[in-house]
């Protein structure tokens, strides 16, 4: 749970915050130095995260000095570093999607506020190296806490009120990037206690890449620790703390409604149904069953059972009519419970060779089924059996899991 609802948010809070945490605050400062070759005229002079107190309260708090002569930077440029950075220093590909998506979060923002292509767009108070620091480390550090599988949740984001001033003059706070990066996501935003910018762009683009879920309480949950990530500004009426809060919750059942298509056939061959079946999985459906039964004077049957959204059920109905011929389908609606999964990714090295896998993993649970196609494919690929490839993934992502 990231707890951004009185202080607000910044790349430097979360960043410190992850430290608190427990992250190796020693592999994050080896990694974030290696930007220093991809942008010129830039170098890190100093960076520690050390302990601070904020109206009383212990958090963690980064010292970054940057020695640099930059007035403004094209966009493109602190992509690449960033990316880059990453690769060289063996970024998981989570937290190699994570650095992307996040940095071209914040190009588009700033894009759309300049009216420039992305490729062209300048950064001005994104341009320094602290925003290559905030992406690439907290990156760095969510691998090394081996947070990216875990659901992360934030509380309705603080931006603070009155204005702010930048590069292009003065505005009513939040800014216009903080808008764009906040648009079309699932976070709340609030305007806080004081008359003060709360949230930065950096902060903004790190948590709507981070966080899928906006609540104003907290989940259910066994509390594990907690980080307190200090911001650099100090106010009166309270802490300029982040809160991160790491814990346990039980698998909560979520209800949706699917819609169950049925019919039943009588003179349909084997290959006809396996070729509608590939077609129906690719149309949408969740699932496909195919029952043998009895029906009326004795004559044997095929039972299709399809199982699909409502957004797939038109362009179903129609494949099983004309796939099959059938003169009539059944439609239900049918509700259900299903365990909270995430469809996770990873490249598994098997002799020699690499191979993109995908799998489906049970939130806050260790467990986990490999998609089949997957499995399939580089079981051809190898020609192996099956059940060794299924076995040897298996085994090389729970050693990556720890």
């Amino acid at each position: 749970m990231i707890d951004a609802q009185i202080a607000g948010i910044s790349g430097d809070m979360i960043l410190s915050s992850l430290v608190s945490l427990g992250a190796n605050k020693s592999r994050i400062i080896q990694g974030v130095y290696t930007a220093e070759s991809f942008l010129d005229n830039s170098k890190i002079t100093n960076i520690d995260f050390i302990s601070v107190q904020k109206n009383g309260k212990d958090a963690t708090q980064l010292i970054l000095e940057i020695d640099e002569n930059v007035h403004k930077r094209k966009a493109t440029d602190i992509k690449h570093c960033i990316i880059e950075s990453s690769k060289k220093i063996g970024l998981s590909e989570s937290g190699l999607n994570f650095v992307t998506n996040t940095i071209n979060t914040l190009i588009s923002a700033e894009s759309k506020v300049h009216g420039e292509s992305e490729s062209s767009v300048h950064f001005h108070e994104a341009a320094s190296i602290d925003t290559v620091v905030d992406i690439l480390g907290t990156a760095i550090a969510l691998d090394d806490l081996n947070l990216f599988r875990d659901e992360i949740i934030c509380s309705p984001v603080a931006i603070g009120g009155g204005t702010v001033t930048f590069s292009h003059g003065k505005s009513s706070n939040p800014a216009y990037a903080i808008l764009e990066i906040f648009k079309n996501s699932e976070i709340i935003i609030q305007g806080g206690i004081i008359t003060e910018e709360l949230t930065t762009p950096t902060g903004a683009s790190i948590l709507v890449n981070l966080a899928k879920t906006c609540s104003e309480f907290y989940p259910p949950m066994k509390i594990n620790s907690v980080g307190y990530g200090a911001g650099s500004k100090d106010f009166g009426e309270f802490s300029n703390v982040l809160k991160i809060v790491n814990g346990k919750t039980k698998i909560n059942l979520v209800k949706d409604t699917v819609q169950i298509l049925e019919t039943n056939v009588d003179d349909v061959s084997g290959e006809v149904l396996g070729n509608m079946i590939e077609k129906i999985m690719s149309n949408g459906a969740k699932d496909v069953t195919i029952t043998s039964g009895i029906t009326k004077k004795g004559r044997p049957t095929q039972l299709i059972s399809v199982i699909c959204d409502s957004e797939s059920m038109n362009s179903i109905l129609e494949l099983l009519v004309t796939e099959t011929k059938t003169l009539g389908v059944r439609i239900r609606n049918s509700e259900r419970y299903v365990v909270p999964r995430s469809i996770e990714h990873d490249t598994i090295e098997i002799d020699g060779h690499k191979f993109p896998v995908h799998y489906k993993m049970v939130k806050g649970r260790s467990h986990f089924k490999i998609e089949f196609e997957d499995i399939k494919s580089i079981s051809n690929s190898l020609n192996k059996p099956f059940h060794q490839i299924e076995d040897l993934i298996r085994e090389k992502i729970m050693e990556k899991d720890g």
